[in-house]
């Protein structure tokens, strides 16, 4: 993955104040919300830490197998419990992270420079791991980010059709959670992106 390090420390910024948001609502709702919020917690923190810049922070050799180690087991179990989404994220984890291990420096705001190498070695030809792959999880987190977004839209109250302003109410934990996701969905796709 390339791109300015900026671009790398903003996604940190997002994914890290997302995954502790939800990691700090484990203890709230009921036994499922909390097991949701543990999933999105990992996935916030562990995109957190994918996204740290690889020029600027010097991460060990094992660093990708380890998030594949960790995200492939995360994937599995979301299969197990019946949670597609989480699957998905997960899958794209250990994808973004199978390509990390191809490229030296490679990651979010990474190198380039064995980039043709790398894509020789998956075989493909274009930029960032299996361009046909790419494109399908490209695709499912803009609709996605999309759908969620829309939901977390607040809808008009009956009888407001004259205009009338209404203080907003103050957001419940499934709406924040809800942007935490949609804000995760926003940072995979960029991320993505910078493959």
């Amino acid at each position: 993955m390339h791109g300015p390090s900026w671009v790398g420390w903003l996604l940190v910024l997002l994914c890290a104040g997302a995954g502790a948001y939800c990691l700090s609502s484990v203890r709230r709702g009921t036994a499922a919300q909390r097991r949701e919020a543990r999933g999105e917690a990992l996935m916030g923190l562990g995109m957190a830490a994918m996204a740290v810049p690889a020029t600027t922070v010097a991460q060990p050799l094992w660093t990708p197998w380890a998030f594949a180690a960790v995200f492939g087991a995360a994937g599995l179990w979301a299969l197990l419990r019946g949670h597609p989404h989480h699957a998905v994220g997960a899958a794209a984890m250990v994808y973004m992270s199978l390509a990390m291990v191809s490229v030296p420096g490679g990651g979010p705001g990474g190198g380039h420079a064995t980039h043709t190498e790398t894509m020789a070695r998956m075989g493909s030809t274009g930029p960032g791991g299996l361009p046909v792959f790419t494109v399908l999880l490209l695709a499912y987190y803009a609709v996605y980010v999309v759908v969620a977004g829309v939901r977390l839209a607040p809808a008009a109250a009956p009888g407001t059709a004259d205009g009338a302003a209404q203080a907003p109410a103050r957001a419940s934990w499934p709406e924040v959670v809800g942007a935490c996701r949609v804000a995760m969905g926003i940072g995979m796709f960029a991320m993505l992106l910078t493959l």
